[in-house]
């Protein structure tokens, strides 16, 4: 297999093949070296692609770097090129390689070659996809910096695995930042999924893997600066930063308000006052949201649903409109009367007539007795002797119902009209004594 395709299929490292016999006569063990003095702005170099050199005789002993792996190499050819066939080293439109590939070739020289790589960068706000001509992530980011401001490499993900096409240091230890914890790694020259498994963290399909330095992090504030301080003295110029992703939806309720409306009623007296046909119920309003956190912190919030859920009931109250009828009263003497007359009939009978006269009859006049059953007993003569209430609408103290007639201790019909006063005055309808009577004991 050609070597740089065994590199860029794989990204491990690509072995040097062999000399031909005819034209090797010895190597050096291969040794991998990060940088080379020649290599200093190769990223900008063009290839050379002129035709083949004049075949030189002299045996030549030379230095070949390829893509960070060092070896010297004993060869008879006598351009760069040749050397680099009689390897099997085949170079792509991107690679570049210094003395240029025309270029004679001496005995004693240094020949350095950078394969191309595709990676994402990331500024911060935008990411895109550069070509690079180094061997690790430090040296890539040492590289586009230069380029201003602060930048990221932007591992490839794929399920639950990251990768770069790149060593990540191959001159000093990483530093893995990870879930609020800092470590240094000296296994530094591994890719991105092998330091990864090494520390035993494990990624979900939204997590975020850069490549970034470690510096940057310090300025950031990613990192304490204890932690930043531990990771420079370890000579851990460049961090592998794990962020955790979350993406949920959040679902909030706020209420809906109600409004309020009044109605006329022609069956219904003036003097009753208003009556509460509905108290009103607010409404609810669904809000849902989506959250995006990075490492607990909010990096994108959008509404995707806003809606009422419950409607509102409004509040409606009916006021009466109909006027009641004035009775006329035989006068018998000069004197004012200061007695109410007494209807025929019994008790209730008399209380049920002067209560359909207000227009309470039906469930109203039902409340009404049910109200006074449990009062008095519609006993007019009803006395508490704790409190002091008396007659059938148990006014406390009894002595209140003079207003509607002196008679008020003898006179049912006196009682019921002031009792019937009180409810219209207090509770609008005898239902609505009922209901508080219902729920507290007392009305």
């Amino acid at each position: 297999m050609n070597p740089r395709s065994e590199q860029q299929s794989s990204g491990s490292i690509p072995s040097i093949n062999s000399e031909s016999e005819a034209t090797t006569s010895r190597t050096t063990p291969a040794k991998r070296r990060r940088r080379w003095p020649l290599v200093a702005g190769l990223a900008a170099v063009a290839i050379a692609t002129s035709g083949s050199v004049a075949f030189a005789e002299a045996r030549k002993t030379v230095t070949l770097d390829l893509d960070g792996t060092v070896k010297t190499v004993t060869t008879y050819s006598g351009s760069v090129q040749g050397m680099l066939d009689s390897q099997g080293v085949r170079l792509g439109e991107r690679d570049v390689v210094a003395p240029g590939a025309g270029a004679k070739l001496s005995d004693g020289d240094q020949i350095v070659v950078r394969y191309a790589r595709q990676v994402t960068m990331s500024d911060g706000e935008d990411e895109r996809d550069v070509w690079v001509n180094v061997t690790d992530a430090a040296e890539a980011l040492t590289t586009l910096a230069e380029r201003g401001g602060d930048v990221a490499l932007v591992a490839s993900r794929s399920g639950d695995r990251a990768s770069l096409p790149l060593r990540l240091n191959d001159d000093g230890p990483v530093a893995v930042v990870a879930d609020g914890e800092t470590r240094v790694i000296e296994d530094h020259a591994d890719s991105v999924d092998s330091v990864l498994n090494s520390t035993e963290i494990e990624l979900d399909k939204d997590d975020l893997v850069n490549v970034v330095p470690v510096a940057t992090l310090a300025k950031d504030k990613t990192i304490d600066a204890k932690s930043a301080e531990t990771a420079e003295q370890a000579g851990a110029d460049v961090a592998l930063q794990v962020q955790r992703v979350e993406t949920k939806k959040v679902t909030r309720d706020g209420a809906v308000g109600f409004d309020t409306h009044t109605s006329k009623d022609s069956d219904r007296y003036k003097d009753e006052g208003k009556l509460v046909k509905s108290k009103g119920t607010k409404g609810v309003r669904t809000k849902v949201i989506q959250v995006r956190t990075v490492d607990g912190e909010i990096v994108h919030r959008e509404v995707i649903s806003n809606r009422v859920t419950k409607e509102p009931v409004d509040r409606v109250v009916v006021f009466g409109t109909r006027e009641r009828p004035v009775e006329k009263v035989q006068a018998t003497s000069t004197k004012k009367s200061t007695s109410t007359s007494v209807p025929s009939g019994s008790v209730k009978e008399i209380g049920q007539q002067m209560a359909a006269a207000r227009g309470w009859s039906g469930s109203e006049w039902t409340c009404l007795e049910s109200l006074w059953e449990r009062e008095s007993g519609w006993n007019y003569k009803a006395a508490n002797p704790s409190s002091g209430a008396y007659g059938i609408p148990q006014a406390l103290p009894g002595s209140k119902m003079g207003s509607a007639g002196s008679d008020w201790a003898t006179n049912p019909a006196t009682q019921i009209k002031w009792g019937l006063g009180y409810i219209a005055d207090r509770y609008g309808t005898p239902c609505g004594a009922w209901g508080h009577s219902e729920s507290v004991g007392w009305y």
